[in-house]
């Protein structure tokens, strides 16, 4: 960890079952809801902890396969740590469980 003023940072490296593209993995994390991607694939195309605070969204940038692993992704993702922390997430899965799991009538 590292101390900032504001914002989450995470490299997150991921392994799958099957095998998974970038572009694949960034077309399915830009439909997810909630999620921004940015990824320019250029020096300064990616987001900083900086740059996403005030916003609820959880960005997602330098989206690469992982050669490290079989059927590996690696991306860096930041969010504001004060806007999207653990009590919106708690009811934001509250919500999708509800619009799930209870009958509605």
């Amino acid at each position: 960890r590292v101390p900032v003023f504001v914002g989450h940072s995470e490299a997150i490296n991921v392994e799958f079952e099957e095998p998974i593209d970038w572009q694949e993995a960034q077309d399915i994390l830009r439909e997810a809801p909630g999620i921004l991607v940015i990824d320019k694939r250029e020096a300064g195309g990616y987001i900083t902890p900086v740059e996403c605070v005030g916003d609820y969204a959880t960005y997602v940038s330098r989206i690469r396969q992982d050669s490290t692993v079989e059927n590996g992704l690696s991306f860096w993702c930041v969010s504001d740590n004060l806007r999207k922390g653990a009590a919106l997430n708690a009811v934001q899965i509250a919500e999708v469980l509800g619009n799930r799991c209870l009958k509605k009538g």
